[in-house]
């Protein structure tokens, strides 16, 4: 990740630019857009949220027409909870871009990040839009990944560069993210950009799956965001085209899509508000995914787990009453396993012979290790990341309007 910050990395088809609007705090990058080709695929998927913020809906709407060339993100205002002047403020800024590029509105997906319930101000993006057009370059995914950060303590990039039949293609992405992190999605902004030529079809298909794998696998707090979004387009500057599974491209373009979706979803955990940990929840033999993404994330949002994760104290009945409290229909208790690292933890829904106390002090002191919880009723895993929960996660939240 520090590398791709470092370096001047283009992906062809693709423009960024950011400036200081001021549309919260002063001496800052708040405003970004981001320049696809003309013809560039683009699909989106979004924060499942009832209360969705206004430019969720109108990136939606926008999204249903063909011919997406701008993506405009703001930092420091969600304009969620602000009703139909806070859609009317979304539109207008898609007719910001629209008047100074000289596309559509409706060609323009918006985007915010920030506090929510309070009006967006329109005026600081109206006045900030020659500049901000004049800033696109091929090379500022670094400043632009500083641009959409909230709470966020360092930026998140990543990057990947392959060849095939040949020809060199390159992936970017950025996002944003550090608390009110849960799936469906998160409070979360993710911008995937490559210049590969994807089909429509595909790009939907690959973006759903992958933010799936990745972004819907992460938990800090349990919060679910108005505003998440989580885009991928394809721009066709390489001339190397992917539609179906029989093309020469499917395969390895899909495998470094994932591992950088991964690589992104990986980084706004480590970058959890005040978190001091980083934990992979592994569950296996389950009868589904689904059960075991429901065991999974019992034991990610137990404030108990949590606050024992950031003391160090290997207190492994929160763990086991976690698992009890997922909802998992006819459980057999005395098939449950639990390994921490390479101890093993519990056998036969209890504490393991072997079992000692430093053993769990040794993994529990760790900043990274991995928890394996074995169900035994299925042959299903999924794995997903989590955080402890600090004082520092209270302060920086108790602050975060200050």
């Amino acid at each position: 990740m520090a590398d791709a910050l470092d370096t001047g990395f283009v992906v062809g088809g693709c423009r960024l630019g950011s400036v200081e609007a001021g549309i919260r705090y002063p001496n800052r990058r708040d405003l970004a857009l981001i320049e696809l080709a003309s013809g560039s695929s683009v699909a989106g998927v979004f924060t499942r949220n009832a209360f969705c913020a206004a430019p969720v809906q109108v990136a939606r709407q926008h999204l249903l027409e063909q011919g997406v060339r701008y993506l405009l993100i703001n930092s420091g205002n969600a304009n969620a909870g602000t009703g139909a002047a806070g859609l009317q403020t979304a539109r207008a800024s898609c007719d910001a871009v629209a008047t100074q590029t000289g596309v559509s509105a409706q060609q323009v997906l918006p985007f915010s990040t920030g506090v929510i319930g309070e009006p967006l101000p329109l005026e600081p993006i109206q006045r900030a839009m020659p500049n901000l057009v004049a800033s696109l370059r091929s090379d500022s995914w670094p400043e632009v990944a500083r641009a959409i950060m909230t709470t966020d303590t360092r930026p998140k990039l990543a990057t990947r560069e392959l060849t095939i039949e040949g020809r060199p293609v390159r992936i970017a992405g950025i996002a944003k993210g550090s608390g009110m992190i849960h799936p469906n999605m998160a409070t979360m902004l993710a911008y995937v950009v490559t210049d590969a030529a994807v089909s429509q079809d595909l790009a939907h298909a690959w973006n759903a799956e992958f933010a799936e794998q990745s972004f819907n696998r992460i938990s800090v707090d349990g919060d679910t965001s108005t505003n998440d979004a989580c885009i991928l387009a394809c721009t066709g500057a390489s001339k190397v085209a992917v539609s179906s599974s029989q093309d020469a491209g499917f395969e390895p373009l899909r495998e470094a899509l994932v591992s950088l979706y991964t690589e992104l979803a990986h980084a706004i955990v480590r970058d959890g508000e005040g978190a001091t940990k980083f934990v992979t929840l592994q569950i296996e033999g389950g009868r589904t995914v689904e059960e075991c993404k429901a065991v999974g994330f019992a034991v990610a949002h137990s404030p108990l787990v949590k606050t024992a994760l950031f003391a160090s104290d290997p207190n492994w009945g929160r763990i086991l009453a976690a698992v009890g409290n997922a909802g998992l229909a006819d459980l057999d208790i005395s098939c449950v396993e639990i390994d921490l690292d390479e101890f093993v933890l519990v056998r036969n829904g209890a504490r393991h012979a072997g079992y000692r106390e430093e053993m769990g002090q040794t993994v529990f002191r760790k900043p990274e290790f991995c928890v394996r919880i074995g169900l035994n009723r299925g042959a299903a895993a999924a794995t997903i990341w989590t955080t402890d929960l600090s004082y520092d996660y209270v302060r920086i939240n108790a602050d975060y309007r200050s």
